[in-house]
């Protein structure tokens, strides 16, 4: 037999195995997490944060705050009524706090939202122990819109830009929200 009349074999299509594997590991992925995405499978029922989330978009003007100015992440207490006991909790609770976050302490505040004045003991008390501590006006008939008479008062994480991102009643632990805002201290660019 004369070797040069002979039929070559087929290459094989090993090029175009290559190419679907390739798209397969390239794109996979995120045919993948789309489908997770739609149709709600394989996510995890767990979270990072202890307070409730406002995912909603909500700003500060919402809830009713007035003349907070935001260049920083904040720690804000709002109290409808009278600063209370769990009032007075939730703003040393937001001192300590602030404090607790040492080097990125600059990039955060601790604020007081009331809807009436203090009174005069404890309003002396904060401008002589909490000199950093800024005060906003409340209006309580949108405030009451937003969160439940029941709740108390509350202490909020608010964005640099106004936006509510966790709110925490007077029963939360500061260690909780402390790690919370270290986390999203780590996670932002802003503020």
């Amino acid at each position: 037999m004369n070797p040069a009349l002979s039929t070559p074999e087929a290459p094989r299509p090993r090029g175009r195995w290559q190419l679907i594997l390739l798209l397969l590991v390239a794109i996979g992925p995120m045919i993948l997490a789309t489908a997770m995405y739609q149709w709600r499978f394989w996510v995890p029922d767990g979270r990072n944060y202890h307070g409730s989330l406002i995912g909603d978009g909500s700003q500060l003007a919402d809830i009713g705050v007035q003349g907070a100015e935001q260049e920083r992440w904040q720690l804000l207490v709002t109290s409808a009524g009278d600063c209370a006991a769990d009032c007075r909790q939730l703003v040393y609770a937001a001192r300590q706090i602030h404090i607790g976050l040492n080097r990125d302490a600059s990039r955060a505040a601790h604020g007081l939202a009331l809807s009436r004045p203090l009174a005069g003991d404890y309003d002396e008390q904060l401008r002589r122990e909490y000199p950093q501590l800024g005060r906003y006006g409340l209006d309580e008939l949108a405030y009451r819109r937003q969160v439940p008479v029941t709740e108390g008062a509350q202490l909020w994480i608010v964005d640099p830009h106004g936006n509510l991102v966790l709110r925490y009643d007077a029963k939360a632990r500061g260690k909780d929200i402390l790690n919370d805002l270290r986390l999203l201290l780590k996670l932002s660019q802003i503020g």
